[in-house]
């Protein structure tokens, strides 16, 4: 056998080993500003749980899906903007809090990235002032979750799961 045959045939071997390993699904988890005021800020509203406490029910799951998840929370929109652009991820989910509004640059960002974006929301924004019903964000996300409090997050990462293993 020829040295270049053998070469050949170890990457072959490699390749085929390496191909049955699933990759790991990466998840970005974008929490916008005065989210980390949650449990202090009109709990009438968004409830009495924490960011924190809320994170770690996002990382328990994520774990028992088998999902890389990294959370930030960002107050300002230039940093959302760097997060969403320069994050290694397959997919994201975003509670863009107010920003969902205003904030045309988030939405093409969003755009930009082509990949599935899931809009998450703590209360049915619908449900609210006029301002909030409008959302820059819905039209290029897969889809909205709001207000169904914390577990708004947990279905949107179980969606995005699904979504990834098409």
């Amino acid at each position: 056998m020829v040295r270049g045959d053998l070469s050949l045939r170890l990457q072959s071997l490699s390749w085929k080993r390496n191909s049955n390993v699933k990759k790991v699904m990466k998840i970005l988890v974008i929490h916008g500003p005065n989210l980390n005021l949650l449990g202090k800020r009109e709990t009438d509203i968004y409830g009495t749980r924490s960011l924190d406490e809320i994170n770690s029910t996002i990382l328990s799951l994520a774990a028992d899906l088998g999902i890389d998840a990294n959370i930030v929370q960002l107050n300002s929109e230039g940093e959302i903007l760097d997060a969403i652009q320069k994050s290694n991820y397959d997919a994201l989910i975003i509670n863009p809090a107010a920003y969902t509004h205003t904030s045309i640059a988030i939405r093409d960002a969003i755009a930009a990235i082509n990949k599935p974006a899931i809009e998450v929301h703590l209360s049915n924004i619908h449900s609210r002032e006029e301002f909030r019903k409008k959302s820059f964000i819905a039209e290029v996300a897969i889809g909205q979750i709001s207000g169904f409090g914390p577990d708004s997050y947990l279905l949107a990462l179980r969606a995005a799961k699904n979504l990834l293993s098409q």
